[in-house]
């Protein structure tokens, strides 16, 4: 989780960080990702996933908005492409306002 929080610090640095939905939530004109522990893993994860460029397809997820990465040890964080996709997700929340209000999505 701390190198997850690194990687979205470095690319989003002036992003706000605060527990939301008993997980860190990274806000920059809306949310635009989280990061979630469980016992056995920890999913980091974006509100606008499904508008994300994934060439190497990382991000998984059913929903047509949300997508996520799970990762279960620290050696599988791929900060460039986490560092692509925050950096893109800003862009797209600047672009498109808070992707939580329904005339933004």
């Amino acid at each position: 989780i701390s190198k997850l929080r690194a990687i979205i610090k470095a690319a989003a640095p002036k992003a706000t960080e605060s527990i939301k939905w008993a997980q860190p939530v990274y806000d920059e004109n809306g949310p635009f990702a989280f990061i979630k522990p469980a016992k056995a893993h920890v999913t980091i994860g974006f509100w606008r996933g499904g508008q994300l460029k994934d060439p190497r397809g990382l991000l998984t997820g059913d929903g047509d908005r949300m997508k996520h990465i799970r990762l279960t040890n620290a050696s599988e964080i791929d900060a460039k492409a986490l560092t692509a996709f925050v950096q893109e997700a800003v862009k797209l929340n600047r672009d498109k306002g808070d992707p939580t209000k329904k005339a933004n999505r």
